[in-house]
C-alpha cells in the first residue's frame, strides 16, 4: 500500500495555554513522531493554517474576530516537537478548514492508496479534511490517538462520524494498530 501521512495544522496556537488550545497536543506530537520514525508511509505532507490576506464571505468576519491571533507569527509556527523533522517534508499553507484545498495535496491524495489522517483540530480542520477526502474518493485511515480536539467529547464525536463511513471510505485505528497491521488491513 502507498500510504500518504497527512499531518494537519500542528501549530503552536493549539498547544496547551494557547488561544485555540487542544487537549493532548504533546500526545499527538509523539504519535506523529512514531509514524514518521517508522518510515511506513510512502509520503508525508504537513499543513498549516494561515489566514487569507484576501478573505471572501464569512472568512472576512473570521479574520476580524481573530486578528490578534493571526497577527502573531509565533502562533502559526509548527510545534517544537515536530518542527525540526517537518523540515524534511513538504509544508503547505491553507486558508480554509479542509487541507484538500491545497492543490499539491489533492494531487498527492489522488496518487495514494490510503491517507493517514493526523493533527488538529478534530472537530474543525481534521473533520473538514476527512469529509473532503471521502468526497474525493480517498480511503481514509483515521488514527484516533494522533488527532486532538478541544475536548474529549469533540474527539469522540468526530471519531463516531468518521467511523460511520466505514468500511468503504474510512477505517479508524490507533497508531499501534496501524504500525502492527498488514497492508491488507483497512483496505
Amino acid at each position: 500500500m502507498k500510504d500518504l501521512l497527512l499531518v494537519i495544522d500542528m501549530q503552536k496556537v493549539y498547544e496547551e495555554g494557547a488561544p485555540w488550545a487542544c487537549r493532548g497536543v504533546d500526545r499527538v506530537s509523539s504519535a506523529i513522531r512514531r509514524l514518521l520514525d517508522s518510515g511506513r508511509a510512502a509520503q508525508t505532507i504537513f499543513t498549516r493554517y494561515d489566514a487569507s490576506t484576501e478573505p471572501v464571505g464569512c472568512w472576512a468576519a473570521y479574520n476580524e474576530a481573530y486578528a490578534d491571533i493571526n497577527a502573531d507569527p509565533r502562533l502559526s509556527e509548527l510545534v517544537d516537537a515536530l518542527a525540526p523533522i517537518a523540515e524534511n517534508y513538504p509544508i503547505f499553507s491553507k486558508q480554509t478548514y479542509s487541507s484538500l484545498s491545497i492543490p499539491e495535496l489533492a494531487k498527492a491524495v489522488s496518487e495514494a492508496d490510503r491517507v493517514l489522517v493526523t493533527g488538529v483540530v478534530a472537530e474543525c480542520c481534521v473533520l473538514a479534511t476527512v469529509l473532503a477526502l471521502v468526497d474525493a474518493g480517498a480511503k481514509v485511515v483515521y488514527l484516533k490517538d494522533a488527532v486532538a480536539g478541544q475536548t474529549a467529547e469533540f474527539e469522540q464525536m468526530v471519531e463516531t462520524i468518521v467511523a460511520s463511513f466505514a468500511p468503504i471510505h474510512t477505517c479508524v485505528m490507533t497508531v499501534e494498530e496501524y504500525l502492527s497491521s498488514t497492508d491488507s488491513s483497512c483496505k
